[in-house]
């Protein structure tokens, strides 16, 4: 059922509209009670949080498995896919991600804690969920 208080418009401006709203934008009402594109209200503090929140929690996952590749190769006494300085470093970088939410940067996505070269590249190279890992 169409309120009755529906608008018509035309086809073209309703497709202009679907576009927008694909591409980013929010679908409003202006003074007059016609739909309108506008840009989405920034995040709140809140949203940002739970968004950087995500982002460090898919790095500790994606981190999970070479952590414990490492350990288990460190027990079974084989030669491990890691060295000394990657552990070091791999363990450090999720040392901050679990410390990130206390620092004064969170949640500014310009302030996360930076991975180690090695895994920055590796990760580029093979994407997010490599098979080598």
């Amino acid at each position: 059922m169409i309120p009755a208080d529906a608008r018509m418009i035309s086809r073209e401006w309703h497709q202009a509209l679907l576009e927008g709203q694909s591409a980013g934008k929010v679908i409003g009402e202006d003074a007059e009670g016609h739909p309108v594109l506008a840009d989405p209200s920034p995040p709140t503090p809140g949203q940002l949080a739970e968004q950087e929140r995500y982002w460090r929690d898919g790095e500790l996952r994606a981190t999970d498995k070479m952590v414990t590749r490492h350990r288990d190769e460190l027990e079974d006494d084989t030669a491990t896919t890691l060295t000394a300085q990657q552990y070091t470093d791999l363990q450090a970088f999720r040392r901050a991600l679990r410390n990130w939410p206390e620092s004064g940067g969170f949640p500014s996505a310009d302030r996360r804690p930076a991975a180690p070269q090695w895994w920055a590249d590796q990760r580029q190279s093979f994407g997010r969920f490599s098979p080598a890992l």
